[in-house]
């Protein structure tokens, strides 16, 4: 069945990871591919970039993680979810790293430790201003006395995540940097080393120093999306993923016709209605509508009416598109361009919301 579909290009997302290693000044990148790359698929992004050079991933789950090692990465896997005792095993087998975030995981890791001989790798992470997860900074010194005297352990990093990074007043944002610093300092003066030092993620990259960690975690700029519209643009991103969807029918309408539910959009002259086969089911957000356009040709078209579950209208006035011809709804093509972040600000939601929105009866496909 014709329908809409997503054009993953992965020359774009090899030029952006080129792009963000260039402005930083250093090659240790540690891409995020979670949520199945927020949309953009986990194991074809992955290989594509390991193949590239990169050596260092994250998710956010095990399943996650599992599906990358069968998809024959090799390379570090990061796991961010609070450690589940269920799958340490698993972790050992696929030499992934774990997220450690309470004291209480330390005595998990002892145990298994203990009866395995054999501990798996992690880092731990300290919360500095999200309250999410994270050890606490007054916990600090009873965690690196548990590391310092538990050598079996394997502590390779130290990380936190930033809660403001990606808007324009940073003082919050130096406050947590300031924390994890202090956390840093404290780490080092009971005598441990970490292999892996990091904190910053996309937002981080535009709007703060990184100089003080030795790899930087990038999610959504990789994808060439801006995390918001208050960060600096001054990196040349190309937008990874191209949404498109077929004009299945072309109907000439009167003057004042009136189009989808509620009928809150009327034609104000005698137009071309074209019926797009894609709905807010397939990914498109339904509050788009108001102001909302796709692209045809090298021109803009407005949405008119409500976006439905399996369709949407698009109001062509005097052109007359062709039928089994596709609509830009986001990203760019050789005809036009139409940013994730423009709808994004439009209807008041982030690239990530649209990004991994893309579900239903959408069909990937990629094009090198």
């Amino acid at each position: 069945m014709i329908g809409p579909r997503v054009v993953i290009h992965i020359d774009r997302l090899i030029k952006n990871y080129d792009q963000i290693k260039n402005k930083l000044g250093r090659s240790n990148l540690m891409v995020v591919v979670k949520a199945n790359a927020y949309g953009h698929g986990s194991a074809r992004c992955a290989s594509a970039l390991e193949k590239h050079g990169c050596k260092s991933f994250a998710v956010f789950s095990i399943e996650e993680g599992i599906e990358l090692r069968d998809a024959g990465i090799s390379s570090d896997i990061l796991i961010f979810s609070k450690l589940d005792i269920s799958y340490l095993e698993l972790a050992v087998k696929n030499n992934f790293i774990l997220n450690i975030s309470n004291l209480k995981d330390f005595d998990i890791l002892k145990s298994f430790s203990s009866k395995n001989k054999n501990s798996p790798r992690f880092h731990v992470k300290f919360d500095t201003g999200m309250t999410r997860l994270g050890l606490n900074i007054n916990e600090a010194d009873r965690a690196f006395k548990i590391l310092s005297h538990n050598d079996e352990l394997k502590c390779e990093g130290l990380y936190s995540h930033f809660a403001t990074a990606d808007e324009g007043e940073l003082s919050f944002a130096h406050e947590q940097a300031g924390k994890f610093k202090e956390i840093l300092k404290k780490a080092y003066s009971f005598g441990l080393e970490f292999k892996t030092v990091h904190f910053s993620n996309s937002g981080a990259v535009l709007n703060l120093d990184q100089n003080d960690f030795d790899i930087v975690r990038v999610g959504m700029l990789i994808y060439g999306a801006f995390p918001s519209n208050e960060v600096p643009k001054d990196i040349e991103i190309l937008p990874v993923m191209e949404f498109v969807a077929p004009i299945v029918e072309v109907r000439r309408v009167e003057k004042g016709t009136q189009i989808s539910y509620g009928g809150v959009y009327k034609t104000e002259k005698e137009s071309n209605i074209g019926v797009i086969q894609c709905g807010f089911a397939d990914g498109i957000p339904r509050s788009w509508y108001k102001n909302g356009y796709v692209g045809y040709k090298g021109k803009h078209y407005k949405i008119a009416g409500r976006i439905c579950m399996d369709q949407f209208m698009v109001n062509f006035e005097d052109d007359l598109p062709n039928q089994g011809d596709e609509v830009l709804i986001f990203g760019s093509n050789d005809f036009n361009s139409i940013s994730m972040e423009t709808i994004a600000e439009e209807i008041e939601s982030t690239p990530y919301v649209i990004a991994t929105g893309i579900n239903g009866r959408t069909k990937l496909s990629y094009q090198n």
